[in-house]
C-alpha cells in the first residue's frame, strides 16, 4: 500500500466516524424532545463542539493530500468529495444541536398528540435510517445504496409539506400553546433540510464513483425557518 493509499484509507475511516457521531447527535436530539430529557438535550449542544472540531480536522487532512500527495482521477474525486460530504456532516450536526436548543426553548413540554400527528418520529426514523444508508454508501463505494436516500428523501419532504396547515389548525384551537407549536414547526423545517444534506453526500458518493454530477434543483437556504 502507497503513502497515498495509507492517507485515503485513514481519510475514509475519519469520515466514517464523524458520520456515526453526527447520526448519534441526531438521535439524541429527538430522544431529548420525545423523552423530555433536558440533560440529553444539554449533552447534544456540548457535544456539537467535538463535531466541529472533527470538522476541521478532516478539512486540514484533505489539503494536506491536495498539497503534498498530487491525486489524481478516482483518488482526486474522493478527496473532493469527502471535502464536500465533510461540510454537509457539520451541517447535519448543527440541525440536531438546533433542534436540542428547540427542546429546551419548549421546555419539553410540547402536546404529544400533535407531536404524533406531525409524524415527527416517522421524519426522525427516516432520516437516521437515511444516514446509515448513506454512510455505509460512503465507506462501501455502493451507488445502489447511495441512491436509495433519494426516494426516502420524499418520505421528510411530504411530512414537512403537510405540517403548516396542521400547525395553524392547531393554533387555532390551542391559542396558549402556539409557541411550543411553531417550535415543534421549526424542528420539522431542521429535519427536512437535514434530508437535503443528505441526498448532497448521496450526490457525492456517485460523482466520485462514476464522475457523475447529480443535481436536484435549487435547495433552499439554510438559514430557512
Amino acid at each position: 500500500m502507497t503513502h497515498l493509499q495509507e492517507e485515503l484509507k485513514f481519510l475514509r475511516e475519519s469520515l466514517s466516524d464523524m458520520a456515526k457521531m453526527v447520526t448519534s447527535q441526531l438521535k439524541k436530539s429527538y430522544c431529548a424532545l420525545a423523552d423530555k430529557d433536558i440533560d440529553l438535550a444539554n449533552e447534544v449542544i456540548f457535544n456539537e463542539k467535538r463535531v466541529n472540531a472533527i470538522e476541521l480536522k478532516i478539512d486540514k487532512d484533505c489539503e494536506h493530500i491536495f498539497a503534498l500527495l498530487n491525486p489524481v482521477a478516482h483518488d482526486m474525486r474522493f478527496v473532493f468529495a469527502t471535502l464536500k460530504i465533510n461540510a454537509d456532516l457539520e451541517r447535519i450536526g448543527d440541525y440536531a444541536e438546533g433542534i436540542a436548543k428547540l427542546s429546551i426553548q419548549g421546555e419539553l413540554n410540547f402536546d404529544q398528540q400533535l407531536i404524533e400527528k406531525l409524524e415527527l418520529k416517522k421524519m426522525h426514523d427516516t432520516a437516521l435510517d437515511m444516514m446509515r444508508d448513506v454512510t455505509s454508501a460512503y465507506t462501501d463505494d455502493d451507488t445502489k445504496l447511495a441512491r436509495s436516500v433519494f426516494t426516502k428523501d420524499t418520505v421528510l419532504n411530504d411530512i414537512n409539506f403537510y405540517s403548516t396547515n396542521i400547525v395553524a389548525d392547531y393554533c387555532k384551537l390551542n391559542p396558549d400553546r402556539i409557541h411550543q407549536a411553531l417550535f415543534l414547526l421549526s424542528i420539522i423545517r431542521k429535519m427536512e433540510r437535514v434530508g437535503d444534506h443528505i441526498t448532497n453526500i448521496a450526490e457525492e458518493v456517485i460523482f466520485y464513483k462514476e464522475a457523475r454530477v447529480l443535481k436536484h434543483g435549487k435547495k433552499k437556504e439554510d438559514n430557512e425557518i
